[in-house]
Parts: C-alpha cells; sequence; structure tokens
C-alpha cells in the first residue's frame, strides 16, 4: 500500500506591468515535474510546499525566486485564494497569493521541473492549466478567496 501525502501548498499569481499572468510549463516525465498532485505537461503558478517553520509570504518569495529568478517584495503580496486539491494518493490545501506589477523577466532556473515560462492574457491561458492553479485564477476572477 502505497503512501497518502498531505500538506500544504501554494501558488503566486503574479501579474506584470501588463495585466499579463506568468505560468511554467511542467516537464512530461511525472517524476521531473515534482509533484504529488501529479499534473506534468500543465501550466502552472510559480509556488511549492510551505516548509516547517515558513511564513505564507517568505514561502512565495522564496519559491519564486528558486523557481523564477524574479524576487519578489513580501510586503505586495495579497491573499486571494484558498482550496482544496485531492488526487487520489495527496491532499494539499492550497493558499493563493496576488502580486502584481510585476516588472521582473523569469528564467527557467530548475529546467527539470519547469522547461519554460511564459506570460499570459488572462482571458487567453492554455486549454491545460495545472487543476490548483486553474481554481486560484477562478478565485482570483469571482473576487472570492474560497
Amino acid at each position: 500500500m502505497s503512501e497518502k501525502k498531505m500538506g500544504v501548498g501554494f501558488g503566486v499569481m503574479i501579474l506584470n506591468k501588463s495585466g499579463q499572468v506568468l505560468l511554467g510549463q511542467r516537464n512530461e516525465d511525472p517524476d521531473k515535474a515534482d509533484s504529488e498532485l501529479q499534473g506534468e505537461g500543465t501550466w502552472t503558478m510559480p509556488g511549492g510546499k510551505l516548509e516547517f517553520g515558513e511564513e505564507f509570504e517568505e514561502a512565495c518569495v522564496r519559491e519564486t525566486k528558486e523557481e523564477t529568478g524574479i524576487e519578489l517584495d513580501q510586503k505586495k503580496l495579497k491573499l486571494i485564494s484558498l482550496t482544496n486539491d485531492m488526487v487520489p494518493k495527496a491532499h494539499f490545501v492550497t493558499i493563493g497569493f496576488l502580486y502584481e506589477q510585476c516588472d521582473g523577466e523569469p528564467k527557467v532556473m530548475e529546467p527539470k521541473e519547469i522547461v519554460k515560462w511564459k506570460w499570459f492574457d488572462i482571458g487567453k491561458l492554455p486549454k491545460n492549466v495545472f487543476f490548483p492553479s486553474k481554481k486560484v485564477l477562478a478565485n482570483f476572477k469571482k473576487k472570492m478567496i474560497y
């Protein structure tokens, strides 16, 4: 019997000055895509898992820098979403944050996990958005946290 995983994750919805959202395409290989919630080949926001003793905003700043090279000012992060995300072997509470007016340009910092970063118009997102990121985007559009 395989172990089931429970955790806290987060996604950072980064908007550039043109209002476009930053998404990264996960590797097609499930072992490299590195997510208990699966999602290989999908488009996702910067984010990850909360580490023990870490504040939410610190985690957002850490993961965004590790994944994209972009440095965020944690004071500008706003809570926008809380979702309950499950697959057969994993269950995560996902916390979504918004960061507006980003002027940084993303770099692929972890090429095994994320193969490319791209800015998208919110009305023209790719069809295959990672389901926790899709929920954060939906809550943002509805102006509802949960």
